[in-house]
């Protein structure tokens, strides 16, 4: 680089109307919260959370036939990504997890949600 070339000119970090990092997180924090208190009407709206690990087609036939140690094929491969709905609608993907002796859920993918 020459001295001809453009220098990008370096904010003076010791003005005194510059904001200062604590005053820009103290902001950020009063945001969230306003954000938090305007959703808490919401809270205890029930929801239904579904984690599908997969899906398979059958004849009513074949369904009366399963039976306890039964296997079904699903159409998805170990270690696939699980689909997550809310209230029947997609909105992310994830992973089944052991967390103890229960089974769980890491979303690893949100998924935008598409405006009609």
């Amino acid at each position: 680089m020459s001295d001809t070339d453009a220098q990008v000119p370096l904010p003076d970090l010791n003005a005194a109307d510059t904001t200062a990092i604590d005053d820009v997180a103290y902001l950020e924090d009063e945001q969230a919260s306003r954000i938090a208190a305007d959703l808490e009407a919401v809270f205890d709206v029930p929801v239904q959370v579904s984690a599908v690990l997969g899906r398979s087609k059958m004849d009513v036939g074949e369904l009366l036939k399963l039976g306890p140690g039964t296997v079904l094929e699903l159409d998805r491969r170990v270690g696939e990504a699980i689909d997550i709905y809310v209230n029947n609608r997609l909105v992310a993907r994830g992973e089944v997890v052991l967390v103890e002796d229960k089974l769980g859920v890491t979303m690893t993918e949100i998924i935008k949600a598409e405006r009609a």
